[in-house]
């Protein structure tokens, strides 16, 4: 049995951490549903970037967008809805079949918004409504100004993937947030099963300190990260707060592994997933990660409820000189304005094939 069969059976979801319009065209993300268990998929700027940069499937859909006078920015939201109402109506099947479990696609606000609230909250009520698929969630990060638009989106029952999250209390800061949002609507009546996952990043916590630590340590950081942030994301679920809100109908927010991708050229090119496996949770992966989990891909032990030795491992972290608090919130800026550097390149690459093509036509 395939690695990735396994994953799925153990309960933790598997998810495509990419998205081209190549591989709707082609199939590919049909057979991955199909042969690699497969059930949901992320996307951000710097994937959106690669994608259209790098194919020419984009080019008859912007000689026709730009025919209506179109800014960059919305030339590229309708592309991107193209193909995430696509693979959503892809992963239907899965979304209908788990009860809004599974199933699920992903599409990003503007990184520029990351520090705005209010615009972020209109960006992500906008495209969830243009996009017209329930199974749809809007990306909005994790930042201090992101919190009170995760709160209010999932209040307007707009379901969100809440992203840039790289440690626990980065982690417990979105899941209230969330939290609160699902009161409000139990107060006020409404519904209370609005989908959420929060996503923990994770090879970045070890590319960030690999040259100031020893061998010992090396690709380690990460995961005992993942270990801390799910104790308390088990201890979360497992609050009577919670379980008052599952009884109201409410679903759990669970937590996702992002950035799982191996940096280390030395280290397994599946170390981010095979020691990351639990159930009720969800690993996005790279193609290139997924592939090699369904060749060769080993599953280790599962994910500890109470962490396991990742205090034991962050205190050793610590005495190498590594204050892990700072470097959360250095980590998390930094992926912000990595996210911002994308956009722009991606605009840029928009602009100038908008332009050529339009002298071509």
């Amino acid at each position: 049995m395939k690695a990735t069969q396994q994953l799925h059976d153990l309960g933790q979801s598997i998810w495509l951490d990419n998205i081209t319009r190549d591989i709707l065209d082609n199939g590919t993300l049909k057979r991955y549903i199909d042969e690699l268990s497969v059930t949901g998929l992320t996307s951000n700027p710097t994937i959106f970037d690669n994608a259209i940069k790098n194919s020419a499937a984009y080019d008859a859909a912007i000689r026709t967008n730009m025919k209506d006078g179109k800014s960059v920015e919305e030339l590229f939201f309708d592309l991107a809805l193209e193909d995430l109402t696509r693979a959503a109506d892809l992963f239907r099947p899965t979304w209908d079949r788990t009860a809004g479990v599974d199933g699920w696609v992903s599409l990003e606000v503007s990184p520029l918004l990351a520090y705005d609230t209010a615009s972020t909250l209109a960006a992500a009520k906008s495209l969830h409504a243009r996009a017209g698929r329930p199974n749809l969630f809007i990306k909005i990060p994790g930042t201090k100004e992101g919190l009170p638009a995760i709160e209010e989106a999932i209040f307007a029952g707009v379901p969100v993937n809440v992203t840039l999250l790289f440690s626990r209390e980065q982690y417990v800061a979105a899941a209230e947030a969330f939290m609160r949002g699902i009161e409000r609507r139990i107060a006020a009546g409404l519904k209370a099963d609005i989908g959420s996952v929060g996503s923990v990043f994770v090879s970045r916590w070890d590319a960030a300190v690999a040259a100031r630590v020893p061998d010992a340590l090396k690709n380690q950081l990460g995961i005992a990260i993942v270990k801390r942030t799910y104790k308390a994301a088990r201890a979360l679920l497992g609050s009577p707060r919670w379980q008052r809100a599952y009884n109201a109908g409410a679903r759990p927010q669970r937590p996702l592994w992002a950035s799982t991708g191996t940096k280390d050229p030395k280290a397994s090119d599946v170390l981010y997933v095979t020691t990351l496996a639990a159930p009720l949770t969800v690993n996005t992966m790279p193609e290139g990660t997924l592939k090699a989990l369904a060749d060769h891909g080993e599953l280790g032990e599962i994910l500890p409820a109470d962490g396991g030795n990742c205090e034991e491992v962050l205190a050793q972290f610590a005495k190498a000189g590594v204050d892990v608090d700072a470097l959360a919130a250095q980590l998390q800026d930094e992926g912000a304005k990595s996210f911002v550097k994308s956009w722009h390149q991606l605009m840029e690459v928009l602009a100038s094939k908008s332009a050529a093509l339009g002298k071509a036509g």
